[in-house]
């Protein structure tokens, strides 16, 4: 089996693995923060042994202030984004909620424009419009819906607070250097379960045997193993590949919903995720004319 090859099986194999993800938070029936907690201190226990095991937690100790306190920061976001990620799931459904933070690269692209004084093409922009028509066709939400204040609408904003997040964790990650990533994860989900202490998550004698058996689940397949098999895999492969692959995520995830709770996506919805992927692989692979560009 060719490098190519190897790199192309871990990514579908860990994106549809992360499609299961909500199924796995609904099942456990625990509420957000404890499920967020307990994937960040299993997740975090299994990459810093992986981290022990390639020989690279020494270097977490001799790393930098400012790195430390950059990955930190990072990992306290990251612990909020998945709260508000999986709260999302339970008010909107397991395809909606992750079809809507899949709008986290556009945000991630107008954040490194305000941040780092990046410089955004015409096209760009019309690439991000395209987005944020997909997204709000995907929440399928009507004029009925936004007349009035209920559930699903608040697990809209709720969801779309989440990938903000994401966003800023991502712009943060462009300024840390030296670091490598299963040790810059490791640190951040530490720190992100440690930050989720202070918001009093289920203890571990008050989960049922079955909910331990989820958690266990989204602690070290969704997390651990899931991030390990990107590690190794993401640099067998060229850019556009990624690009289409890391869809399947979202894709797998309106397969799951429709499965295990008989959620169909109606006509709308599936042209706004085809719109969000499309504007996507458009602002990823640089596709249009390169027109005047916009401050």
């Amino acid at each position: 089996m060719n490098r190519r090859t190897e790199g192309m099986l871990g990514v579908v194999a860990a994106q549809t693995m992360l499609g299961t993800l909500g199924l796995c938070v609904l099942e456990s029936g625990a509420d957000p923060v404890s499920v967020a907690f307990y994937r960040c201190a299993i997740g975090g226990l299994a990459l810093t042994f992986y981290c022990f095991w390639r020989g690279d937690l020494v270097g977490i100790v001799r790393l930098p202030p400012r790195t430390l306190l950059l990955a930190v920061f990072s990992g306290a976001l990251i612990a909020v984004n998945w709260v508000l990620f999986f709260e999302g799931i339970r008010r909107t459904g397991i395809a909606v909620a992750t079809i809507v933070v899949h709008i986290q690269p556009f945000i991630v692209v107008l954040m490194g424009a305000a941040v780092f004084r990046e410089r955004l093409q015409a096209v760009t922009l019309m690439w991000i419009a395209l987005a944020l028509i997909g997204l709000v066709l995907s929440t399928g939400l009507t004029a009925a819906d936004l007349s009035g204040s209920n559930a699903y609408l608040a697990g809209i904003g709720i969801t779309l607070a989440a990938a903000v997040l994401y966003a800023a964790v991502t712009v943060i990650a462009k300024g840390i250097s030296g670091i490598k990533a299963p040790q810059l994860a490791s640190l951040q989900f530490l720190t992100g379960a440690l930050v989720l202490t202070a918001a009093a998550p289920l203890a571990p004698q008050d989960l049922a045997l079955p909910q331990w058996g989820w958690l266990m689940i989204i602690g070290l397949v969704h997390t651990g193993g899931v991030y390990v098999v990107l590690y190794g895999a993401l640099p067998k492969l060229a850019t556009p590949v990624i690009a289409v692959l890391l869809f399947l995520y979202p894709a797998s995830a309106v397969v799951v919903d429709a499965v295990a709770y008989g959620r169909l996506i109606g006509p709308g919805q599936f042209a706004g995720l085809l719109l969000i992927v499309l504007a996507s692989l458009g602002v990823t692979l640089g596709w249009g004319p390169r027109l005047r560009t916009a401050a």
